[in-house]
């Protein structure tokens, strides 16, 4: 039944604000509780876009739209479709990150669900307290390493915010079904211990067992509560990342953003990087500047794509090297390697930094995943485009702060030569007389498209196959204009046309691979536009 008055008012995903018609504020409850014009959406749509102007400082668009979101959430994401450049660097990269950074002190009203370690045996009673039944979507961090941030803690909740914000905006998967969840087990960073305004628990981080046993009842309670959802495990340490990820793949339906969408919006970069440079991938030499979940996550898929060109598995690794903190990853190096690092060691003498790394690989891609800033120095751009006519080098740490080089560095020091993308947006490039528009090689571009595929077909499991395949479609969605300034991405104003190719070459896989539980439509691409949720206000009398 739908609410009344003040109560309908108070519900962002059936409230029209000012947008009531005379008839629907007398047959709900709601005269004399809105100004008395009415505006239609399309009104509405200019002063929220005027207001959000007229705000000059980032963090303060990103309370504006929060705002926006509880109040009206039609108008909020007709605004992200209307404005999407505009838009997805506000509630997602860069600016999600300093969100999180000040997460305390913007907090305004609570989105989603907190289960900390002090909930073991109550994680049902909590999911039970959520007031949409039908979660298909839900987007859960522990906060350890939010973005390039690190250790985050409960802050990290705007990220499982932000990434349902673009579930909805740029793939239409329904706000009613989603649901951001951060489970809060402590944390370690000092910093927060000391914070007055931090919002989650103010121990150290819980791990080992109880760790794992508080993740096991909330896979298992999620999958009682919500037997269609799509779980999305989002900015989790290393050290439990892999083992989650592998753990619960065929157990619930899910994935691990961080390795798999990275992975796969980078691959998408490097096929629309030989598009401009004419080389192939089988011919490439891969070096990455850390060694983590997203480095890994993009040599595996790299590993894969080669191997469906012909090039044996042992031989496409080989074609992937890696610098960690501690140097060149190589069998003979001193000290355990990281199990998720193990088919990465090459049997080579160890260097030390990256600038020899370069030196003795000489390699034709670069990409940035380390956090760390300013690592891809002037010498290190410069070599690159010493051994190679056309480098790829992609700095993907997010957000802006953490990025290995800036787009304008990576052009200048190269004479214009790269093939370069990165994390968070950089703006337009002129260097010569000739304008370089820097690709945003953002998660954005993948996982709605994923979840979406995996929803519209109810999948029994979100495999590597799916990612390689979105890879494959995104690359195949740059076009000739993008290229022409060396953008190896389509812009974001085509996002949700992007989503939509993606999750009907998902749902195709899983119909190929027997994954699918609903019937096969008769034109996927259709059935699957058709599910799009299309941010318009309904008639209700």
């Amino acid at each position: 039944m739908l609410p009344r008055g003040t109560a309908l008012l108070a519900n962002p995903i059936l409230n029209k604000g000012t947008a009531f018609s005379e008839r629907e504020r007398d047959a709900l409850g709601l005269r004399g509780l809105l100004p008395p014009r009415v505006f239609p959406l399309k009104e509405q749509l200019q002063r929220a876009i005027a207001n959000f102007r007229r705000k000059t400082d980032p963090l303060d668009k990103y309370i504006f739209l929060s705002s926006l979101q509880g109040r009206n959430e039609t108008l909020f994401y007709r605004l992200i479709e209307e404005f999407p450049d505009e838009m997805i660097p506000i509630i997602y990269t860069p600016t999600v990150g300093q969100a999180c950074l000040e997460f305390g002190a913007i907090y305004r009203r609570p989105r989603g669900l907190y289960i900390t370690s002090k909930d073991k045996g109550h994680i049902a009673e909590i999911l039970a307290n959520w007031p949409q039944p039908d979660v298909r979507m839900i987007v859960v961090t522990d906060g350890e390493r939010i973005l390039g941030l690190g250790d985050l803690g409960a802050y990290g909740m705007g990220i499982p915010i932000g990434k349902l914000g673009l579930y909805t905006a740029c793939a239409g998967v329904h706000p009613y079904c989603c649901l951001p969840i951060t489970i809060d087990v402590g944390t370690d960073n000092p910093k927060l211990h000391e914070d007055p305004m931090y919002v989650g628990l103010n121990q150290k981080r819980l791990r080992g067992p109880e760790y794992d046993e508080l993740i096991e009842e909330f896979v298992q309670s999620v999958k009682k509560a919500y037997p269609k959802v799509l779980v999305q495990w989002e900015d989790f340490g290393n050290t439990n990342a892999f083992r989650i990820l592998h753990k619960y793949e065929k157990d619930v339906l899910s994935f691990n953003d961080d390795i798999q969408g990275t992975a796969s919006v980078a691959l998408a970069g490097i096929l629309g990087g030989l598009r401009l440079n004419g080389g192939k991938l089988v011919d490439q030499k891969l070096l990455f500047l850390g060694a983590g979940e997203a480095g890994t996550g993009i040599a595996d898929i790299f590993v894969e794509a080669a191997v469906q060109q012909g090039m044996s598995e042992a031989d496409a690794r080989k074609r992937c090297w890696f610098v960690d903190s501690q140097g060149l990853v190589v069998k003979e190096r001193p000290g355990k390697l990281a199990e998720h690092k193990v088919p990465y060691a090459q049997d080579a003498k160890f260097i030390a930094t990256l600038e020899e790394a370069v030196d003795v690989l000489k390699p034709t891609t670069l990409i940035g995943v380390s956090g760390v800033p300013r690592t891809f120095t002037k010498t290190i751009v410069e070599k690159m485009a010493q051994y190679n006519e056309q480098p790829i080098i992609f700095a993907l740490s997010n957000p802006t702060s953490k990025a290995e080089c800036t787009a304008e560095e990576a052009y200048t020091w190269s004479e214009g030569r790269v093939i370069f993308a990165s994390g968070s947006p950089f703006p337009t490039v002129t260097l010569n007389g000739k304008t370089y528009v820097p690709g945003q090689g953002n998660n954005v571009y993948i996982f709605p498209g994923v979840g979406l595929g995996a929803l519209a077909c109810e999948s029994k499991q979100v495999t590597n196959k799916m990612f390689l395949i979105a890879a494959q479609t995104l690359a195949g969605l740059v076009g000739p204009e993008d290229l022409a300034v060396r953008r190896v991405y389509p812009p974001f104003s085509k996002i949700r046309e992007v989503s939509a190719k993606i999750a009907a070459a998902v749902v195709e896989e899983c119909h190929r691979e027997g994954l699918a539980q609903l019937p096969k439509p008769a034109d996927i691409e259709a059935d699957v536009r058709a599910r799009m949720y299309v941010p318009e206000y309904q008639e209700y009398i």
